[in-house]
């Protein structure tokens, strides 16, 4: 039966999603220290909880779904450790799998948490402390039970040995973390800082094991390893071959699996992942029944190599499912700390040199939507020139908000002439961008400053990326060289790639890192601030700017949603007013490449595709696949 919604008592549209104002059904709130205290199931910044305390499962699961059967994945380059914390070293895929937190966010809403390890939690209106209740039935998989102990201890290892990015925040955030009693945990924080994201990070952390690591000092968050930290999540490891295969079990004593949350999830009795050396090799593997689904991100493999015989036969189904989701900012990013893109009319003459519309009919298959926006397509994506709300909001922040952000229309990214590689037009924009930045061209067709230093770009990427980006890379850098620009792309091995992108060791590079956002919180700040710009992997470009720092920090101050969303379109506004990625658009929907035995949820739920989570075999058509010889 469908969980049933909490209280409802009004009804409005915000940032065009659905936020419903909700009453606790299950809440206390009780007076101390002249302070409410909230006692609640889960947890919202703004205390909204779709789903009532006794709710019996996420509406979008089939809490029915059988469990068994497997899925395989495939993943192109290596790994030379089974820890996802470390900060060196390349981990295997999927190694979180093997972890719980005292709460999880819920993939049909933004910003709700519901418990896991933990089954309450209570807070004070300041949030300036909050006390998880834990479940005494939760264990690790070696049978020893999940203590406040461990979480402590687990907040503490991400403090002391975490990325940076995230110790360094968190670390000013949490002024204590104590275990009340062996099920009972409280979190103090710096009434200074932002309420914001108090909560949720400290809730959403992974859980280990302390007695684990405290027998063996060697033990560490930090460093690579082959061992793995004991658990107590709904998979474990099995097995692992270095650079070919992992395979994870799903644990039948996996004690949270009748949770509530966990209804109708975690459908797999096995989840393995096939390692290729690169992108050609696993499509191959996929269509030879090596591994069993493939999310594709290549537009060319899906405009033209799904063609196959088991596609014909219907052995494999094709599914375009829609992404409710903002498309992440990829795109070619700028290292700010380089020289030669402290002015900003290299970085722009750079950027007119790509040429979307040619690259996506000639590279893409017409199948990229373009962006420019953060937060494309939603309700919040900054248009045309701040009015309102918005422009009031920017004018309280004062002289950090230049003249030209109030009055000229919100970037865009440039158009191009599709018909051919080089647009003629953006090209002598770009040129005369060039020469008024002190770039002239000289011997050799090489642009020089008055010093006579090249204008030289070093573009950075790994062996296993995708054939139609490596092109991109080619096409890009021939128009660059058009320019009188000299381009360096130097393609390395992944473990090399790693190592490169960690120390910053490239000027220019085509990520994925940043993030889309539809809440605002300390995520944003690794992102996208200035305190962690030096060593944040989440900020490949570096970005220090006191306009984006103070937008950020306004919205940790945003009473209302309402208020959330308008400060989140400013930041907007002022991220494509920074520039410093060149967006290369974005695949609207999902593409999905399975063997014809899986099921999943007809209403799944907008932020996640779940085929990790909520999808199941159908053992009958995985036999007949088997049988007839389409799986290997």
């Amino acid at each position: 039966m469908t969980a049933s919604r909490g209280t409802l008592f009004r009804t409005k549209t915000v940032g065009g999603l659905m936020a419903l104002t909700l009453a606790f059904a299950a809440s206390n709130v009780r007076a101390e220290s002249h302070e409410e205290v909230i006692e609640a199931h889960g947890y919202s910044y703004f205390g909204n909880l779709d789903y009532p305390a006794d709710y019996e499962h996420l509406d979008y699961v089939n809490p029915d779904a059988p469990k068994g059967g497997e899925i395989a994945l495939g993943a192109s380059g290596t790994f030379d450790s089974l820890n996802p914390y470390s900060r060196k070293g390349r981990a295997g895929a999927l190694t979180t799998l093997q972890y719980d937190s005292l709460i999880e966010a819920s993939t049909d809403s933004v910003g709700q948490y519901y418990g896991v390890v933990a089954h309450g939690l209570e807070y004070p209106e300041s949030r300036d402390w909050v006390i998880f209740h834990m479940r005494p039935e939760a264990t690790f998989w070696d049978g020893t039970p999940v203590t406040a102990e461990d979480v402590v201890y687990s907040h503490t290892l991400f403090i002391d040995q975490g990325l940076p990015s995230y110790a360094q925040a968190v670390g000013r955030m949490v002024t204590g973390a104590e275990a009340l009693d062996d099920h009972t945990v409280k979190f103090t924080f710096n009434p200074e800082l932002s309420k914001r994201s108090r909560i949720e990070t400290v809730g959403n952390t992974p859980i280990f094991s302390k007695s684990w690591f405290e027998a063996d000092e060697d033990r560490r968050l930090d460093e690579p390893r082959l061992e793995v930290a004991v658990g107590s999540g709904p998979y474990r490891l099995d097995s692992y071959d270095i650079n070919r295969r992992i395979v994870y079990k799903l644990r039948d004593d996996y004690w949270g699996k009748d949770l509530p949350f966990n209804k109708g999830r975690h459908n797999y009795g096995t989840v393995r992942v096939e390692y290729f050396s690169d992108q050609t090799a696993s499509f191959e593997a996929f269509k030879a029944g090596e591994y069993t689904i493939r999310i594709e991100s290549d537009p060319k493999l899906w405009a033209s190599s799904y063609d196959f015989p088991k596609i014909e036969s219907g052995a494999i189904t094709k599914y375009e499912l829609p992404d409710g989701s903002p498309p992440n900012p990829t795109g070619f990013v700028f290292n700010l700390a380089k020289p030669q893109f402290a002015d900003r009319r290299v970085r722009e003459a750079v950027a007119l040199a790509f040429n979307f519309e040619w690259t996506n009919e000639s590279l893409l298959f017409g199948l990229y939507e373009p962006r420019s926006s953060f937060v494309q397509d939603t309700p919040i994506e900054a248009k045309d020139v701040p009015t309102g709300e918005e422009r009031a909001f920017l004018q309280s922040l004062g002289d950090v908000v230049p003249p030209e952000l109030m009055s000229d229309p919100v970037r865009t990214f440039h158009e191009s002439n599709g018909s051919r590689l080089t647009d003629r037009g953006n090209m002598r924009t770009a040129s005369r961008l060039l020469e008024d930045a002190g770039w002239t061209v000289g011997d050799q067709g090489i642009r020089r400053n008055s010093d006579g230093t090249p204008l030289e770009i070093t573009m950075l990427y790994p062996t296993n990326i995708q054939d139609s980006v490596d092109a991109m890379h080619e096409t890009y850098a021939r128009n660059l060289e058009q320019l009188g620009i000299a381009v360096n792309l130097q393609k390395v091995d992944p473990s090399q790639y790693t190592n490169r992108r960690r120390e910053r060791d490239y000027d220019m590079m085509y990520t994925t890192r940043y993030g889309a956002f539809l809440s605002t919180g300390g995520g944003l700040t690794q992102m996208y601030g200035s305190e962690e710009a030096e060593f944040s992997l989440f900020n490949p470009a570096g970005l220090t700017s006191p306009l984006v720092d103070a937008i950020i920090d306004a919205s940790f101050e945003m009473q209302t949603q309402e208020e959330t969303d308008t400060a989140l379109m400013a930041l907007d506004r002022a991220l494509r007013h920074e520039f410093f990625i060149v967006p290369t658009g974005y695949i609207a929907d999902h593409w999905v490449a399975a063997y014809d035995m899986y099921e999943f949820p007809e209403d799944l739920p907008p932020y996640d595709l779940g085929y990790l989570d909520l999808w199941w075999v159908n053992e009958d058509k995985a036999e007949a696949l088997r049988a007839s010889g389409a799986l290997n």
